[in-house]
């Protein structure tokens, strides 16, 4: 009896040893650190990074422990994917190894699609806990793990920047008279037989031309300037005969002789300019051997090809001439087709005419377009801001002059701008086809992929608008933004200062950039810049310019203060009666 009293009481101590000894695993105890907390939005995807420890003594020998962290929200929720542990007396299992007397720490990375029912959520962890049967002996679900979700990078706004085909439009139109007066061997005097050239009668009705007189009855009143002079160059030359010295000499002076002329044809006209001496530059070249090449090449002089080479073969002026002499046959043909015309001054009188005034520009557009350039009327689309003037300006355009690819462009950054996205399409198409592989077309094409969603393929043409300028840059930068390429986003805008721009540098951690950017934005005082601003001085710790910021933001806009009281960026203040009172 004594026995069996014994037997039965080291049975009931062993059962109680192996109790304590299959203590089960307590997850209670498992810390966790999630980073960032709240979670953030990054592109389409919610990022979930996280640390762990199981501290010793904590997880039970027998048991395996599956952990499976959760994103839950109202009506809705997402498992992440399962990391899993195995204590030391489970065979081939396929988790972590946990020694019971140490414990271990952990790191995990997944990330989930976003929904938008994760904007206001919670991240928590389910862990089941099986023996080594793989029987479930319990099931725990963490307290809240972390907030989710910022959703920063969602704001931002469709501002792509849509590029019109400029005009080419001068505000002057260049004009001049060119003209030659020729000598007489060794002198410098303008003859009457060439002053009564036809060619230098006409340069004598394009200077009177200049002007129309104003009269009054038959009385000249005053000058109505049809075109501006602007000077006359004159560029005087010797032949390359005789000596060097005299010929620079003879050089000049025909420049000078010219010069005096001309400021007796002005002085008949009663043109002041004309008779100044800064309103005339000259040059002079004392043997022109340029223009003796090129007439020799042109001429039927024989033996030319030798004389050709002479002049590349002696660089000394005097041999050169020396050796052409030579060949007495041909330097006699020299001496009547192409030195003469070598003795003279090259006039050229410099003037300008002003284009059609602003004034007149926008009355033709309206009233007579098709007596306008296509520079005209593209020009004339900027002297209105009225965007229904403008369309018409650009159907005439594109009717008037049916191959110029800035008709139906500009066209259809007018229809963007009214949200008329595929009468904006249409229109790009057809200037695509008019101007292939057109940067600026390109642009606008990327444009109404991303309007319509397709981010692929907005990109695709935007790398084949780069050399369209900044705004392409620009236009890529809004897509890494919704892409989470924050880094890459910034370098983009480059010197733009907007509300996108600021946001692409909160994003990337620059909360000094990005107050600046916004302060130099147009937005900065809209009730989204006043809301960025608060998200910045959140950013900061700053309390004070949270609750500034967003007070200006709801007076701009009520629906703010409700944004605010569910946005992840101010998870400090939710509890702030300064800020529940917004």
């Amino acid at each position: 009896m004594k026995n069996q009293y014994l037997k039965g009481f080291s049975m009931m101590v062993a059962g109680a040893i192996a109790l304590v000894a299959c203590k089960p695993t307590d997850w209670s105890k498992v810390t966790y650190e999630v980073t960032p907390n709240p979670l953030e939005m990054h592109g389409d995807t919610l990022v979930v990074t996280a640390k762990g420890v199981i501290p010793p003594k904590t997880f039970a020998k027998r048991n395996s422990v599956s952990f499976t962290p959760m994103i839950k929200w109202a009506g809705g929720e997402k498992a992440l994917k399962a990391i899993s542990f195995d204590g030391e007396k489970i065979k081939g299992g396929k988790g972590t190894l946990v020694k019971k007397a140490t414990g271990t720490s952990f790191n995990y990375s997944d990330n989930v699609s976003y929904e938008p029912g994760m904007k206001v959520a919670e991240l928590v962890g389910k862990a089941t806990i099986t023996n080594k049967k793989g029987k479930v002996k319990k099931e725990y679900t963490s307290p809240k793990l972390a907030d989710a979700t910022v959703v920063t990078s969602l704001w931002i706004m469709s501002d792509e920047k849509a590029l019109f085909g400029k005009d080419q439009m001068p505000k002057v139109i260049p004009m001049g008279f060119d003209v030659e007066i020729n000598f007489v061997m060794s002198q410098i005097d303008v003859r009457g037989s060439e002053t009564n050239k036809k060619e230098v009668k006409e340069m004598g009705a394009f200077i009177k031309n200049s002007q129309t007189d104003i009269l009054e009855g038959k009385k000249v009143v005053g000058k109505k300037e049809n075109y501006t002079l602007k000077g006359v160059s004159i560029s005087s030359y010797a032949s390359p005969d005789g000596e060097q010295d005299k010929n620079a000499n003879l050089a000049t002076d025909r420049g000078k002789s010219t010069s005096k002329y001309l400021v007796g044809v002005f002085k008949k006209m009663k043109i002041e300019a004309g008779i100044q001496d800064t309103f005339y530059s000259q040059t002079s070249t004392a043997e022109d051997w340029d223009g003796f090449k090129t007439l020799m090449e042109a001429s039927t002089v024989p033996d030319k090809e030798m004389i050709v080479r002479i002049l590349t073969t002696y660089a000394d002026l005097d041999k050169r001439e020396s050796e052409i002499k030579n060949i007495s046959k041909a330097y006699t043909e020299i001496s009547d087709q192409i030195l003469p015309k070598l003795r003279k001054s090259k006039v050229r009188i410099i003037a300008e005419k002003l284009c059609k005034t602003d004034d007149l520009l926008r009355t033709m557009s309206a009233a007579t377009p098709d007596s306008l350039t296509v520079e005209e009327l593209l020009y004339s689309s900027t002297l209105t801001n009225d965007m229904n003037t403008q369309m018409t300006v650009f159907n005439n355009v594109a009717r008037v002059y049916p191959n110029d690819w800035r008709g139906p462009n500009n066209l259809g950054v007018l229809y963007l701008n009214q949200n008329k996205i595929a009468d904006a399409q249409t229109q790009f198409e057809k200037a695509d086809k008019l101007s292939a592989n057109n940067a600026m077309v390109k642009n606008n094409l990327g444009i109404v992929a991303i309007k319509k969603g397709d981010r692929p393929v907005a990109l695709a043409l935007y790398g084949l608008a780069n050399s369209a300028g900044p705004e392409v840059a620009y236009n890529t930068a809004n897509i890494q933004v919704m892409q989470g390429k924050y880094s890459e986003a910034v370098s983009n805008y480059g010197s733009y200062n907007t509300f996108n721009s600021a946001l692409g540098k909160v994003l990337n951690k620059a909360n000094d950039g990005a107050s600046a950017s916004i302060e130099a934005s147009k937005d900065k005082d809209s009730g989204m810049g006043y809301y960025l601003k608060a998200v910045i001085s959140a950013r900061k710790g700053d309390a004070a310019g949270v609750l500034s910021n967003l007070k200006s933001a709801t007076a701009k806009d009520a629906s703010l203060g409700r944004k605010a009281k569910e946005d992840m960026e101010f998870t400090k203040w939710f509890d702030n009666a300064d800020f529940k009172a917004l």
